[in-house]
């Protein structure tokens, strides 16, 4: 089966709507979903209906730091966050935030393992920089591949038997074995707010027969993302960052 794995789609109608058209025409069969749905974005609602929507589909989904944050005030953001949580707040009904509450912090699915942040303590919200911080998500699952996202830069780390690790930047478009002998964590880049430096919204597809992972790129209307985002009141940097791909 091909899986078209997204993570933070962050409001971005214009950026997962590109991601979900390419997924399609390459095939995809079955749709992940590693949170942070609403955030930064101008369209939360139609990103989460969409979600709603594809999870009755047979989508795998699970929950992120802004989704928690739109039902929990306990979360806590940088200023410019915050102020797009609270303008989420208002726009959401009732049954898209249960939606939102009610999401997994992870899944597992045979010999995979889904979280928005990484598998050592997904409500903790850490960030995946480095190998040390790997080993730390593979060391506590069995899982023969773990997927998250949070960061919104991709990457791609193993460990061996001998819990030896390495780490790399995967190239758009080229293929990876993620090889039985080792344990994986692929670290998707983001749907609606890349910060790689490629302002093109950020997939992945994995074959689960092969086990070969392809980062994948979908070149979006960033400018009609951004102006939704300058007419709805939100920080002009949520707008502005989009273009630059940070």
């Amino acid at each position: 089966m091909l899986l078209a794995v997204f993570s933070d789609i962050h409001g971005n109608r214009q950026a997962f709507e590109a991601c979900l058209k390419v997924a399609r025409a390459r095939g995809a069969e079955r749709f992940i979903l590693l949170g942070d749905f609403v955030g930064y974005g101008a369209d939360p609602e139609w990103v989460v209906d969409t979600a709603m929507e594809l999870v009755v589909q047979g989508a795998v989904a699970v929950r992120g730091n802004h989704d928690q944050a739109v039902n929990s005030s306990a979360e806590t953001m940088n200023a410019e966050a915050q102020i797009a949580i609270e303008w989420t707040r208002g726009r959401l009904d009732t049954a898209q935030r249960r939606f939102l509450a009610e999401l997994p912090m992870l899944v597992e699915d045979g010999d995979r393992l889904f979280v928005h942040s990484e598998a050592s303590s997904p409500r903790s919200w850490h960030y995946v920089r480095s190998t040390a911080d790997a080993a730390k998500s593979l060391i506590a699952t069995p899982a023969h591949v773990t997927f998250c996202g949070h960061i919104h830069r991709p990457a791609i780390y193993s460990m061996s038997v001998t819990a030896k690790m390495s780490g790399l930047v995967p190239k758009t478009d080229v293929s990876v074995p993620l090889l039985r002998g080792r344990q994986w964590l692929a670290v998707l880049g983001s749907v609606g707010q890349p910060r790689d430096g490629d302002p093109s919204a950020a997939f992945a597809l994995f074959d689960t027969v092969s086990c070969q992972i392809t980062y994948c790129r979908a070149p979006y209307d960033v400018e009609t993302a951004a102006n939704r985002i300058r007419e709805n009141g939100l920080p002009h940097w949520l707008a502005d960052r989009l273009s630059q791909g940070r």
